[in-house]
């Protein structure tokens, strides 16, 4: 595992998200409160929307584009069955989130 720092977790306000670089991805990293943060694709698969500008809705991003929202966990679009966005593994080490970027990311 190749974990790299992308960001303090209290920059990153519970329920929404940030864009950032980790190694060669371009990710959304999202707060899901409570200590708890997801790393996806930066892009919308439906059409290139911004990610990290959308916001979680229980445990689903939401694209702020069109409403298209993705299981946080699997990636799998929740409104079209044929898109998904990658998810990477995050953790939290003395208050700096870390993305794993070792692989590509998990699709489930």
């Amino acid at each position: 595992m190749a974990f790299v720092r992308v960001a303090r977790g209290d920059d990153i306000p519970a329920g929404r998200g940030r864009l950032v670089e980790a190694g060669a991805h371009t990710l959304a990293v999202f707060n899901g409160g409570d200590g708890r943060f997801y790393a996806v694709s930066a892009l919308c698969p439906h059409e290139d929307g911004p990610l990290a500008d959308g916001w979680i809705e229980g445990d689903a991003v939401v694209c702020p584009w069109h409403g298209f929202d993705f299981d946080l966990a699997t990636g799998q679009c929740r409104v079209a069955d044929e898109l998904s966005i990658g998810v990477f593994p995050t953790r939290v080490v003395n208050g700096i989130v870390e993305v794993d970027v070792s692989d590509q990311p998990q699709r489930c």
